[in-house]
């Protein structure tokens, strides 16, 4: 690898490599690279693996491996790793109805970048977005980068509640809610993309790596779709 990576230590028996320390989409190629051949290199030495935007938690069984051992074989991935086509991964088409009632801060991001609440879902739709990281919640996927205009900080005070289906944005991530639960994204709409369901059956739909296309939808559709419509409260 030509870039320079570092190995840090996390505890006794992980180990963190950052291979950047910027977000950028062209990072994925490389994180996606580094996460096949790390799990193929420790195989069943290996407890978790984490990627993120930057870097790569190897959480390893200390019991069947030493420190220096998996030292040694996290450097030798990275002396030879090559990043991998992400065009390769794949892409999932997200419909999202795109309303006020259910996205109570379209309005307070289209008023921030002075355009209508029409163009922030036009730019909010224009993109493939890479699945950066998965946490916070069963499914839940990180995703980005949004149009540097929508770009909107976080909640002040996060909302106690927020419906299963939410999808949000906070700074240049969007993201969508698996299941009800706390939250300070500013929340534009609505999906019925099951991320929990699959989550819960171990077979998570969004994976680092994968693309992300959001796609407009009337209420109508939404309804036939399954979806929620009950009104979610706006932000304090």
């Amino acid at each position: 690898m030509k870039r320079a990576a570092r190995i840090e230590l996390v505890a006794m028996d992980a180990l963190m490599v950052r291979l950047f320390d910027t977000i950028d989409e062209t990072n994925m190629g490389w994180i996606v690279a580094a996460d096949k051949q790390l799990r193929q290199v420790f195989a069943e030495d290996l407890i978790d693996l984490v990627p993120s935007y930057t870097t790569l938690m190897v959480h390893y069984d200390a019991l069947r491996l030493s420190h220096a051992e998996a030292l040694q074989r996290i450097e030798q991935v990275l002396e030879s790793l090559q990043p991998t086509d992400t065009r390769q991964g794949r892409r999932h088409e997200v419909p999202v109805w795109y309303d006020p009632s259910v996205g109570p801060e379209l309005t307070r991001v289209a008023q921030q970048a002075g355009i209508a609440e029409e163009d922030v879902v036009k730019r909010h739709c224009s993109r493939d977005y890479y699945v950066f990281a998965l946490g916070f919640a069963p499914g839940y996927g990180f995703m980005g980068l949004v149009h540097e205009a929508l770009a909107t900080p976080r909640l002040k005070t996060p909302r106690r509640r927020v419906a299963a289906g939410s999808v949000g944005i906070a700074e240049r991530q969007t993201a969508i809610y698996p299941l009800l639960s706390p939250g300070g994204w500013n929340i534009l709409g609505r999906t019925t993309f099951p991320l929990f369901e699959y989550a819960l059956r171990g077979e998570p739909l969004l994976r680092p790596g994968d693309r992300v296309r959001f796609q407009p939808i009337s209420r109508e559709e939404f309804v036939a779709q399954g979806g929620d419509t009950t009104p979610l409260e706006a932000a304090p």
